[in-house]
This record gives C-alpha cells, sequence and structure tokens, in this order.
C-alpha cells in the first residue's frame, strides 16, 4: 500500500520565541491559573469564563498587551480573550491583567485559528479584533496571511449579527487584499462604504504606529458589521 502524504497545514504565524523576562516567567507561573486558558478541544462557555454575562471580545495577536490591557481597563463593563503565540508576550499582559487589576481580561497563548473553530460557540461574539497581523509581504508568502476567504467564513459563524470585526494594518496591500475578500463574502458590511475609517478612539495608539507614523508610514483601519 503506498504511503499517504499528511497535508500540512499553513500557519499565519512562526514562534520565534524570544526569552522570556524573569517578570515574565514568575506571571506564567503565578497568574496562569487565574486568568490563562489551559490548551483543550472543548467549546468554552465564556459567561462561565468571565463569570458574568457581558459583551465578549476576542484579539488574535495582542503583542505585548499593553494596548490590549488599556482596551480592557478603559471598558470595564465588556469581556476581552486575548490571543497570542508569543509567550513573552503573554507573560507581559499577565502582568498588566494583575497590576491594573482586571477581572474582564483573559489570555490563551495557541493558535487563533484553531480555538476559533474548535472551542468558540457559533454566534457567540459581540467583536473580533486583529491589529497588525504579519503582512508576509513577500507574495509567495501570502498564502500565510491570516485573512483568507476560508477564514472570513469561520469569523462570520462566530461573530453575532450585528457585531463587529476591526481589523488594522500599515500593509497597503494587505489592507486591499481584506477589502477584497470581504466583499466577496455577503455576511459582512463594510461600514466605510467599502473603504477605510479612520482610528477610532477606542483602539489605542500602540508605540509601533506611532514610530510608524513618524516615518510617514500609513495605517489602515477596516470595520465591518455582521449582518
Amino acid at each position: 500500500m503506498p504511503e499517504q502524504k499528511t497535508l500540512r497545514t499553513i500557519r499565519s504565524f512562526v514562534r520565534r520565541e524570544g526569552r522570556l523576562t524573569p517578570g515574565q516567567q514568575r506571571a506564567i507561573n503565578e497568574l496562569w491559573p487565574q486568568f490563562a486558558l489551559d490548551e483543550g478541544d472543548d467549546l468554552l462557555d465564556l459567561n462561565q469564563l468571565f463569570n458574568r454575562k457581558a459583551p465578549k471580545v476576542i484579539e488574535i495577536g495582542f503583542g505585548n498587551g499593553a494596548s490590549l490591557a488599556e482596551m480592557a481597563k478603559s471598558k470595564p463593563d465588556t469581556d476581552f480573550l486575548g490571543i497570542e503565540v508569543h509567550r513573552p508576550g503573554v507573560g507581559q499582559l499577565l502582568n498588566l491583567i494583575d497590576k491594573n487589576g482586571l477581572s474582564n481580561l483573559r489570555v490563551a497563548c495557541t493558535d487563533a485559528v484553531e480555538l476559533l473553530k474548535h472551542r468558540i460557540a457559533d454566534n457567540s461574539l459581540d467583536r473580533l479584533q486583529l491589529f497588525f497581523p504579519d503582512p508576509w509581504h513577500k507574495k509567495r508568502h501570502h498564502k500565510r496571511r491570516i485573512i483568507q476567504p476560508d477564514f472570513v467564513k469561520l469569523l462570520a459563524k462566530k461573530i453575532k449579527l450585528g457585531g463587529h470585526l476591526h481589523m488594522a494594518t500599515d500593509w497597503q496591500h494587505y489592507a486591499e487584499q481584506m477589502l477584497t475578500d470581504f466583499s466577496d463574502n455577503t455576511n459582512f458590511k463594510n461600514c466605510a462604504d467599502d473603504k477605510y475609517i479612520p482610528r477610532p478612539d477606542y483602539r489605542p495608539l500602540t508605540k509601533f504606529e506611532h514610530r510608524g507614523q513618524k516615518l510617514g508610514h500609513g495605517i489602515w483601519d477596516l470595520l465591518y458589521k455582521r449582518h
């Protein structure tokens, strides 16, 4: 019998694991049980996770967590789940959760696509945020971008009717691809008449973004409503 080849899943990220600082390692050791999700394949009850009923927001790829922590601090009536594959960023955000007493923020260190597929119930999210995903700017790497038609279909299942998807990128070609991929899906309506929106006040300006602005880099924000 000929050997069967297993198709390798194309991921939108590479784990470039940096060294954890002592503070980040301590946060993971001590705060993980209270604020982070263990790996698993069971469906999450988000209301049980936060011990209340409130709007639920997922952010994919929160970096060092500063922007997400600031957002959670400014919106105590909303629950946030941040997903990041790099442990130093996870440790940093856990420290910020502890420092600011943020009971409305949880963390997952895992593949966001797999978590959405298997552990997030359909029609359970009020908002999904994707800020500055890896643009994979070389043409041969575009297949690694997280925004792809199949991922758009997955988001349409997970975001509630009337809910929102907010994306931001500093790579114009990626922004244009996002417009194309979402224009092909009738479940989402562009909130800016098929164009971009100004950065809303609720999305904090990151150090990365501020530095890019000084260098003259453009920023493209896209907001879609699930309908």
